[in-house]
């Protein structure tokens, strides 16, 4: 049974090649990217996507693969890239890829709340569209993605029917097979109309994949994980460009630091580079404290773990926490590197294991050829706490654009904890055990001052201070954003009120005019 459905498997995708080429290529070839074409007759599963959505029927199928290699060429989708889109469409957050679901197929985020119909800005949205499909397919050959429309806080002004008509054909005829499922989350009453527009695009056989959802429904299809808070979930996700590293699904995600044989044994040359570090960054304190004249001939053991230890001192531990089912991560969100002035160029990250297994732990970054990080693949025990420290190659600059994830999963059925038994773990552990906390970059400005009368507030300025004008900042600007989302509802319910008034004035004078006439 299964060689003969093989067999007619392959009969139907080489016919499928023989009679594209022959009818569809040999007149216009010019008509398709050529790519496109080469692909086609190498890869049966992209011949069989097409197939299967058509039925097996090689008539409909050659048609539909007419239009999908049409559109590719016109939108280019071969060569797009982060720089044939424009930026601000990838900074706004519409539009990423981020979680699964409950069935295990990756999250399409829509946040049609930032979309605007503009016909000028239309061919770039369908751009990033076609972008973000066509680096996940290549990825994910055959896959299929649930695609989350977030219509929460939208306006009549995000309603874009050539929009969305556009997204349903991506998947009807330009990516098929690759649909799980539409949820469609706090759909606002007004849009009722609209989707039933929808339903009919997708046909009577796809109906049932668009699944209208509330707070309390959504759950039903992903987990809490994975859901932000305004849909009742716990995942701290949040979307910045450039963007935030998720699955090597963003910017191309990295292992950072040394090779491993560099992480077990630093050479020579790294050793007397971190001690000359060390040295230059000692406080004023530590100096008064070390002997006037050494002769390093005569070190003792004492003394050496005496360099040790101030060589740790440098960094300051971490106080915030994030409290992770797996680990506890100092610091919580941000990593503090100090300005060249300053000369402070390294930072700790600590990781806590709180659970009774082993864990094991990677440490990725966007940036992965500016820093080094050590360890940046290990294990941590059981209640045992594992230091990290990150600094930046030399002569290289910290950017607040960079950012690092610290990647964890519980090894519950082996204790082997060597390079090829955790590359080997990484490689098998499912995306659903793998705990994951982002952090971002922030450049401590240089405490030098332009005069003196500078320079002596800044060395009364303590710590705890900085801290507390820091936090408060940072709440004044939650505060002031919270602030504009609440006049944006204003100015929508305005904009309703005022559409409404407009039609009751309307009723009313069409009654007049039908009374009086």
């Amino acid at each position: 049974m299964a060689e003969n459905h093989a067999q007619n498997r392959g009969k139907l995708i080489c016919e499928t090649r023989q009679r594209f080429e022959a009818e569809y290529v040999t007149d216009k070839p010019d008509k398709y990217d050529p790519r496109d074409i080469e692909r086609l007759q190498q890869d049966d599963n992209w011949v069989e996507s097409y197939l299967c959505w058509r039925h097996n029927v090689v008539d409909e199928t050659l048609k539909m693969i007419d239009e999908s290699f049409q559109w590719r060429k016109e939108l280019a989708v071969n060569d797009l890239s982060e720089s044939s889109i424009p930026q601000w469409l990838l900074e706004i957050g519409g539009i990423y890829l981020h979680g699964y679901d409950k069935e295990g197929n990756k999250l399409f985020w829509i946040r049609v709340k930032y979309h605007v119909k503009d016909h000028k800005t239309i061919m770039d949205k369908k751009k990033l569209i076609a972008f973000w499909l066509e680096r996940y397919a290549k990825r994910e050959n055959g896959k299929p993605v649930t695609v989350m429309f977030d219509l929460s806080e939208t306006g009549i002004n995000s309603i874009d029917m050539d929009f969305v008509r556009f997204i349903i054909n991506c998947f009807k005829v330009y990516y098929p097979k690759y649909i799980s499922k539409f949820v469609i989350f706090d759909m606002p009453w007004i849009m009722n109309a609209a989707f039933r527009i929808v339903k009919s695009w997708l046909g009577p056989e796809a109906v049932g994949l668009l699944k209208f959802t509330s707070k309390s429904e959504v759950q039903d299809y992903v987990s809490v994980e994975y859901l932000p808070p305004h849909m009742g979930g716990t995942d701290p996700f949040k979307y910045s460009y450039p963007p935030l590293v998720d699955d090597d699904f963003q910017t191309p995600l990295c292992e950072n630091g040394p090779i491993t044989s560099e992480d077990e044994a630093s050479s020579k040359e790294d050793l007397e580079s971190d001690g000359k570090e060390t040295l230059e960054i000692v406080s004023s304190e530590e100096q008064a404290c070390l002997p006037k004249k050494s002769n390093l001939t005569d070190t003792t053991p004492k003394e050496e773990n005496e360099k040790v230890d101030s060589k740790m001192k440098i960094f300051k531990k971490p106080s915030s926490v994030f409290k992770g089912p797996l680990l506890h991560i100092s610091p919580a969100e941000e990593l503090y590197f100090g300005s060249t002035e300053s000369g402070e160029k390294k930072t700790l990250i600590v990781l806590t294991n709180v659970t009774k297994n082993i864990v094991a732990f990677k440490v990725r970054t966007t940036a992965p050829e500016k820093y080094r990080v050590k360890p940046s693949n290990s294990s941590c025990d059981p209640g045992a706490s594992v230091d990290i420290i990150v600094s930046p190659h030399g002569g290289l600059t910290v950017s607040a654009q960079d950012r690092f994830l610290v990647m964890a999963a519980e090894m519950e059925h082996s204790s082997a904890t060597g390079t090829a038994e955790l590359t080997q773990f990484w490689k098998e552990v499912p995306r659903n055990k793998v705990m994951e906390h982002r952090l971002k970059c922030h450049i401590v400005e240089s405490s030098k001052p332009n005069t003196l009368m500078l320079k002596d507030s800044a060395l009364t300025m303590s710590d705890k201070a900085s801290e507390d004008l820091a936090l408060q900042l940072s709440h004044l600007l939650e505060s002031n954003r919270k602030l504009e989302d609440q006049v944006q509802r204003c100015i929508w319910f305005q904009k309703l009120l005022l559409s409404l008034t407009v039609l009751l004035l309307a009723f009313v004078a069409s009654s007049f005019y039908v009374l009086y006439s």
